[in-house]
Parts: structure tokens; C-alpha cells; sequence
């Protein structure tokens, strides 16, 4: 038994796509609304949540709809296509409705406009209030951004997770956790290449920059890594293949011929307990890693005065060099434990960027993102296996939408109250503090679950049915 690592990376293209998409969401979305809108942080939150409550709802409507497709191209392939599409062409409409709300601050005299980040906090509040004011007395642009974020929004949450599911419909569970080190490769690729592209467009330099050039860039990738997609995975012949050797190595849970091939296998007592677990374990490290990546471009820049974009690529290479050892270590000592060491980690990270200030020199974040990275690896490779070790191979989809589920209502709460704390106390002194709570949280939910880990597998038969590529 070996994993075919080629197959898994040109599977993990899907994931490329959502990467790349999210990291350049994530970077500009809340610069827009509060430098180019004027929104406090409280309704900025609100609205980056809008993604994550359309998901609590549409992941596993997708996911589900997913499992029950036969095309002659697969069952994940075609809402692969049809979401991304759309949510690339929505994504840089997005941009030019943004261009002409800039327009109007610009004709309004708000002050400094091409002068990058402002200095002064009392000055960059003075000019939020102009800003806001603006967007009240002409509320249209408004009106029409968050129409078309709601056109981009549907259109990632019809493919998440059946390019997510994919994976463990071509992977037998026993190397789902070393697959999904390969897919959070091939995934954080393409978040490293779109924050690229943020130094090169020089994102984190200038408060009132138009993005649509930047955008049509970040879409050129997802497109490449879409039409590599689409010519080089086989989704319905791995998918047979993977039913076969699961076959062979006895892992098959697909009803039998007797039931009608209409029996499902119900979870025991005890694997329900560990799911419930596994998901409050999902939600509250969500809360705690959200509520850092969704506000972390405005942090850096109107707080710290640091440059995101390096930042966070220095997060992204270590998670990089992780991703394969993190598959290997949880396939010696198990998903359960290395998710537990991930926990404490990320949660140092988080703790030791609590006493960073705007007078600490910046290549101090150079080891806490490293830590983060290191940490939100080895976390992210072992949680989606764990969830769809319990689902029989007809419910992936399904399982895979529980998990989305949880992690989206999470990321529903973090922006919002994480916004709500920044706006009543200081963000200066919740930001990272907030984080550092949530995370800590995930490993007492995590420390009692009992099922998750890969069955194993006799020696004898791994022998009898070895491959090699």
C-alpha cells in the first residue's frame, strides 16, 4: 500500500483554487470595507462572516448533492468547474464596483489618499468618519458590493466540498492523513503565490488602491490551476480503483449486496461522542485562527505598521516545510496526538504575539509565524481525516460538509465578537489575546476524543497488496 503522491497532488488543484481565492479575499475584503467604506470593525466582522453563514447552510447541501451526482465526468468534477468559474468572474465585478466607491471618496476630498497607511490613530478615525459618512449619504455602491459578494460567496460554497471530498474518494483511509498533508501542499501553493502577488501590487501600502489588477492576477492562477485540473485528474477511474483496493485490504464500509446496497452504517455511541468532540474541536481552533486571519491585513497595517504580506508567507513556508512531516508523525503516533501537540503550538503563537508592539522591530513576527504555521499545519492535516474516517464511502460528501459546518459557524463568530471586543477595548490589546483563548480551548474538546485515528491494518495483508509506481 503506497500513496500514488502525484495523483494526490493534481487532486489537491481543487484545493489550489480555493486557497488562492481565500488568501486574496481574506487580504482585501476587510481593507475595502474599512478603508474604502469606512466600516467600524463590528460591521466589518459582521460582513466577513456573511461567507460563513451562507456556508453553514450551503456546504453540506453541496457536499450531499455531490455524493448522489453520476456524470460521465465524476462527481465532484462538474461543481468544481461551474463554482469556480463564476466565482472568479464575480470576484473581479467585485473589484470595479469598489473602484467606483473610490471614485467617490476621492471627489469628496477625503485627505491623503495616496499616501499609504496613516500614522496617526486619531487621524485614520477622523477619516474612517468621513468615509462612513460618504457611503451613508450615497449607499449604493454599498448595496451593489455586497450583492456581488453574495454572487462570489455562493459560487466558492458550490464547490468547497466536493473539491474537498475528493481526496478521500481516491485515497483509502489509512493515508488520508499523509493525502491531506499533500492537498494542504498543493493548497498553501497557491496562498503562497497570491501573497506574492500582494508584495508585487504592493496591497499593504496604500489605504485607498484600486484591486482590480490584482484580482485579474489572482484569477489568472486559479484558472491555470483549474485547467490543469481538468486535464490531468481521472476523478471517476482513481475513484474505482481506490473501491478496489479498499476491497483488497478489507477497509470497504459500502453496503452489501444483501441489504440491497441501501444499508448505511450507523455510527455506535461512543464514535458519535468523538464526532460531536471533533467538531467543537474544529469550531473553537476556527475561532481562535479566524479571528486572527480574517482581520490580520488591518492589524498589521493600521496597528503595527508591518507589511502582512511577508508575514503571512512566512506562515504559509512553514506550514509548507510541515504539511509532510505532520502526515508522518500522525501516522506513527497517531492523528489524535499530533493534532494535540499542533494545539499548543499554534496557541504559544498566538500568546507570544500578544506582547508584539508597533515599536517592536518587525522581523520579531519572523518566529511567531513560523510557530503559527508549524502549528495550523499539523492541526489542518489530521482534522478533515479524522471526520471522514467515521463516514462510510457514500457519505464523504456529507461528512465533509459536518466538518465545513463546523468550522463555518465557528469563523460565523469569530469576526463578529473578535470586532465587537476590538471596537469596546482596543484592538491593540484583544487581537491576539482573543486568538490565544479559543485555541487553548480546542485541546480540552480534542483531549477526550476516542475514534478518528486510521484502522490498522495487518502486516501480512499490507505485503500482499503492495504497489509500486
Amino acid at each position: 500500500m503506497k500513496l500514488n503522491y502525484k495523483r494526490v497532488f493534481l487532486v489537491g488543484m481543487a484545493f489550489f483554487l480555493i486557497s488562492a481565492f481565500w488568501q486574496a479575499y481574506d487580504a482585501i475584503v476587510p481593507l475595502i470595507l474599512t478603508n474604502h467604506f469606512g466600516l467600524p470593525q463590528t460591521a466589518s466582522g459582521a460582513v466577513m462572516s456573511i461567507d460563513n453563514v451562507l456556508a453553514v447552510f450551503l456546504l453540506p447541501i453541496f457536499g450531499s448533492l455531490s455524493d448522489k451526482a453520476n456524470t460521465k465526468y465524476g462527481k465532484r468534477t462538474p461543481f468544481i468547474v461551474i463554482g469556480s468559474l463564476f466565482a472568479m468572474v464575480a470576484f473581479v465585478c467585485l473589484t470595479l464596483i469598489d473602484n467606483y466607491q473610490l471614485a467617490q471618496v476621492a471627489a469628496a476630498g477625503i485627505p491623503q489618499l495616496q499616501q499609504g497607511a496613516l500614522s496617526d490613530e486619531a487621524f485614520a478615525q477622523l477619516t474612517q468618519e468621513m468615509t462612513v459618512k460618504l457611503t451613508l449619504e450615497n449607499p449604493l455602491p454599498f448595496i451593489g458590493f455586497i450583492a456581488t459578494l453574495l454572487v462570489v460567496l455562493i459560487a466558492m460554497a458550490v464547490f468547497r466540498s466536493p473539491a474537498v471530498a475528493l481526496m478521500p474518494d481516491v485515497t483509502v483511509k489509512p493515508l488520508r492523513s499523509k493525502a491531506n498533508a499533500i492537498i494542504n501542499l498543493t493548497g498553501t501553493a497557491g496562498g503562497i503565490l497570491v501573497l506574492v502577488l500582494g508584495i508585487v501590487f504592493a496591497t499593504s501600502k496604500n489605504h485607498y488602491m484600486q484591486y482590480t489588477g490584482y484580482v485579474v492576477a489572482v484569477t489568472a492562477i486559479m484558472l491555470t490551476g483549474l485547467v490543469v485540473f481538468l486535464f490531468s485528474v481521472k476523478e471517476k477511474q482513481w475513484a474505482r480503483e481506490m473501491e478496489e483496493e479498499s476491497l483488497r485490504l478489507g477497509l470497504a464500509d459500502t453496503p452489501s449486496d444483501e441489504d440491497g446496497g441501501q444499508a448505511k452504517r450507523r455510527l455506535s455511541k461512543p464514535e458519535f461522542t468523538s464526532l460531536m468532540l471533533i467538531l467543537a474541536s474544529v469550531a473553537l481552533w476556527y475561532i481562535g485562527y479566524n479571528s486572527i486571519t480574517s482581520k490580520y491585513s488591518v492589524y498589521a497595517t493600521n496597528i503595527l505598521g508591518f507589511d502582512f504580506n511577508l508575514t503571512l508567507i512566512i506562515a504559509q513556508a512553514a506550514a509548507i516545510v510541515s504539511y509532510i512531516p505532520v502526515g508522518f508523525i500522525a501516522s506513527r503516533v497517531g492523528r489524535r496526538k499530533t493534532i494535540l501537540a499542533g494545539v499548543l503550538i499554534l496557541a504559544s503563537a498566538f500568546f507570544i504575539g500578544n506582547f508584539i508592539t508597533p515599536s517592536t522591530p518587525e522581523m520579531i513576527m519572523v518566529p511567531v509565524f513560523i510557530l503559527a504555521g508549524i502549528g495550523w499545519a499539523t492541526i489542518n492535516v489530521n482534522s478533515f481525516p479524522m471526520v471522514v474516517e467515521l463516514a462510510k464511502g457514500g457519505d464523504v460528501g456529507k461528512y465533509t460538509g459536518y466538518y465545513y459546518t463546523a468550522s463555518m459557524s465557528a469563523q460565523i463568530v469569530a469576526p463578529i465578537l473578535s470586532g465587537l471586543l476590538y471596537d469596546l477595548i482596543g484592538m491593540r490589546y484583544i487581537f491576539f489575546a482573543f486568538g490565544t483563548v479559543f485555541v487553548m480551548l480546542s485541546f480540552l474538546t480534542m483531549f477526550f476524543v476516542k475514534h478518528g485515528d486510521a484502522k490498522n491494518i495487518d502486516k501480512k495483508d499490507v505485503l500482499s497488496h503492495l504497489e509500486v509506481d
